[in-house]
């Protein structure tokens, strides 16, 4: 696997815009994957159906997996601009727990957050 795999929700119209923001940030360093697509399943048997339902996950070239906003940051990453994010939550607890908390609220709330978002996300 030559460059990292973000997992997503492609039924999720919040999370194909947020791909979509985020594919701007990483170009082609990062794949974007949709949980639904067939070959999702084949190509990360390790990654359960309803564990991707929750998050977004992301797999790097080393096997690593990470899910939420941590795999958000560390996809982020590959952007030198963008780096910091990942850093900061490697390095303060405080961040750490905080992104995870409202990576998790935003999560189970989707569908507002899709509505919610959509006019100011138009086109992404």
């Amino acid at each position: 696997m030559p460059r990292p795999v973000l997992i997503y929700d492609g039924d999720c119209g919040f999370c194909r815009r947020s791909v979509a923001r985020m594919r701007r940030q990483t170009g082609e360093a990062v794949e974007y994957l949709a949980q639904q697509a067939p070959e999702c399943a084949a190509r990360f048997p390790m990654l359960r159906a309803g564990d991707l339902a929750e998050s977004v996950h992301l797999v790097e070239p080393g096997g690593r997996v990470t899910r939420g906003a941590e795999a958000v940051f560390r996809a982020l990453a590959v952007n030198a601009r963008r780096a910091w994010l990942a850093r900061c939550y490697e390095r303060r607890r405080w961040f750490a727990r905080l992104s995870e908390c409202a990576y998790g609220w935003v999560a189970r709330h989707r569908v507002f957050m899709s509505r919610l978002t959509r006019p100011f996300l138009r086109g992404e």
